[in-house]
């Protein structure tokens, strides 16, 4: 892609984004986790209305009447956003692909964070860490976060979301505001996400294509894994066939779902042809 073909694609990813998160997500974001940020400050004693789950009970059984912890909110909060860019991103029968559907949704956090005067960073993962972005402020960093979501191209195509989800783990020591965006095809990450959710306010935007979901019968049909380039001759006409493929997506859906949920973590599922406006807004809302 030249230069200006792609300033062209950033500039219009960029008002649509811009757009959404100024007059839309600006305002939720803020109240959905500005108090995720909080610092102990003092004690004092405890008066009429205060919440009762504030009352530091060591310093009221050391003066035998109750105090409550003051806590002050922290100025800015980090955004880390978590890109699974594997082959199977590279999807759609839809008018998007889900990677095309995902870089819109990163943009349009990046975009509220920034709004937050909060820091924003990146990382783009496949089975390995494709690219670190630390978290930085200002509009610059952000419009380079879109672009490397745009024009970056993986050296792997395969997923490993628990190695992306350890390296977060490593890199960021201080709490974060995580959005991991995948289409969640893979297992095997639940007990790093664990981990990670106890430290990390984190939530799982899974994106999918509707075609995913089962397999129509055409009967003989060759087809591609899009992560391993291995080329398979399937019969579609098969019922236990179809069946079983059916089976299979069930389970890694409902192994995300259980996953994030158990851990802690928010879970949201978005097809790319809904609505992610309506989806994310949803999501705020119910936090």
């Amino acid at each position: 892609m030249d230069t200006k073909e792609l300033l062209k694609k950033v500039r219009k990813i960029e008002i649509k984004t811009r757009r959404l998160s100024d007059h839309v997500f600006g305002g939720e974001y803020h109240s959905t986790f500005k108090g995720r940020g909080m610092t102990f400050s003092e004690v004092r004693q405890y008066q009429f209305g205060d919440d009762v789950r504030n009352i530091d009970w060591n310093v009221t059984a050391r003066y035998n009447e109750p105090f409550i912890k003051v806590f002050e909110e922290e100025r800015e909060l980090t955004l880390m956003l978590m890109v699974d860019i594997s082959g199977s991103e590279f999807f759609g029968t839809q008018e998007q692909f889900k990677n095309e559907i995902i870089t819109e949704i990163a943009a349009t956090l990046a975009f509220s964070a920034m709004q937050n005067n909060d820091k924003t960073g990146l990382i783009l993962f496949s089975d390995e860490i494709e690219l670190y972005i630390p978290p930085k402020k200002g509009k610059s960093h952000v419009l380079r976060i879109i672009r490397e979501l745009i024009e970056f191209e993986p050296k792997s195509k395969k997923t490993d979301i628990a190695n992306a989800l350890k390296f977060l783990s490593n890199v960021m020591k201080k709490k974060a505001i995580v959005f991991v965006l995948s289409d969640f095809i893979a297992d095997n990450y639940r007990d790093t996400l664990k981990i990670a959710a106890r430290k990390h306010d984190v939530t799982g935007i899974r994106i999918y294509d509707k075609a995913e979901e089962s397999i129509p019968n055409l009967g003989m049909v060759e087809m591609q894994d899009q992560e391993t380039g291995e080329l398979l001759l399937v019969n579609t006409g098969s019922k236990s066939v179809r069946n079983q493929y059916y089976s299979y997506h069930r389970e890694r859906v409902d192994y995300f779902t259980e996953s994030f949920t158990k851990s802690g973590a928010g879970a949201l599922s978005s097809r790319v042809d809904e609505s992610y406006v309506k989806k994310l807004l949803g999501y705020f809302k119910r936090r």
